[in-house]
Parts: structure tokens; sequence; C-alpha cells
């Protein structure tokens, strides 16, 4: 079954130059995450992994350098110009919908106070989909899936395949990973 990022259902993170390379050179797969980057890198990053193929989701929070308001988002659509955005934050969540880029809402666990908030801010907001951390939980994938209605996308603390499968059964459309060891490789 085809979702959100095609059969894709495990997505490389970068956290380093060297790991944008690696997944370029080493991984099956159109998609993958940029975590921290520093802005002078960001462009040029960008456009090496779109010209191998890749469609980069980029965290626009962990980038170096760049404070997340209107127009540092209007700045990475229309200069860097990613297949999406990623962030905890709404306000950019929204610019990237008005640039028709793909959004994704980072929402972080921490506790069932910080969880509700986020839920609301996210039933308002209406990402493509949602980044759920930690995403080694799987009854939450599958009880925060039966309740926004929204794809859900597990990251944070995955460690095996085995973790994988699991919150893939609970609902998860795909898994996003810094952990070279459970990248598809070609």
């Amino acid at each position: 079954m085809k979702g959100l990022f095609g059969e894709q259902t495990i997505i490389p993170a970068a956290r380093h130059q060297k790991d944008v390379e690696k997944i370029v050179e080493r991984t099956t797969g159109d998609y993958m995450v940029m975590l921290e980057t520093h802005i002078a890198q960001l462009k040029p990053l960008v456009q090496f992994a779109t010209k191998q193929g890749k469609k980069v989701l980029l965290h626009a929070d962990l980038v170096n350098g760049l404070k997340n308001d209107d127009y540092a988002i209007e700045f990475l659509c229309q200069e860097v110009r990613p297949h999406g955005i990623i962030s905890t934050r709404s306000n950019v969540i929204l610019k990237a919908k008005q640039h028709h880029v793909l959004a994704i809402q980072r929402l972080f666990m921490i506790d069932s106070s910080a969880y509700e908030k986020g839920l609301m801010l996210i039933q308002k907001v209406q990402p493509d989909a949602v980044e759920l951390l930690p995403g080694i939980l799987p009854t939450q994938v599958e009880k925060t899936l039966n309740r926004l209605k929204i794809p859900i996308i597990a990251g944070g603390l995955i460690e095996t395949a085995r973790q994988i499968e699991a919150v893939r059964q609970a609902g998860a459309i795909a898994v996003t990973t810094s952990n070279q060891q459970l990248w598809p490789n070609k």
C-alpha cells in the first residue's frame, strides 16, 4: 500500500554533512530527513541530495543560524526548496503549507499535559503528517492516529527492526532514524 512516502517506510535522517553523502550513496528510497545543519551549508546540501534523486525533509528547528519566524520559512521554501519541512512550531507548519511544501509537525510526548496541548495545536493546524517522539511506543502511535486521523511517523529512540515493525503494526506510515544500521541499503 502506498502512503505519503510511496512504499518507503524507513526514512534515514542525517545529523551531519557526511550522513547526507552516505544516505545519497548507500540507501534506497526517495526520502531523507536533514536534521542538524548550518545555514551556510543548507542550500548546497539540499541541492546535492535533490540532484541525486532524494526528496529532503528539512527540520527547520535544527538549522543553526536561522530563526524560526515567517521570514525564515519563506527563505527555506523559496531559496532552499526542500520537499518538506519538519517543525515543532505551528507557525512554521502553517507557513510551509502556504508554500505547498509537505508539512510535518513534530510532537514530543514528554508527559500527558504536553501531549494533550500538542494534540490540540495539531488539530488546529492540520499538518500533512505528525512525527511522534519517542517513536518506540506502539500504543501511543495507535492512540494518536485514532485521535488525529493524520498520518503518523515514529521517530526517536528506535534501535531495532522489531521496534520498527511494532510501530508500523500500530499504524505508523514510516519511521525516521539516524541509526545507520536501520537504513534501507542499496
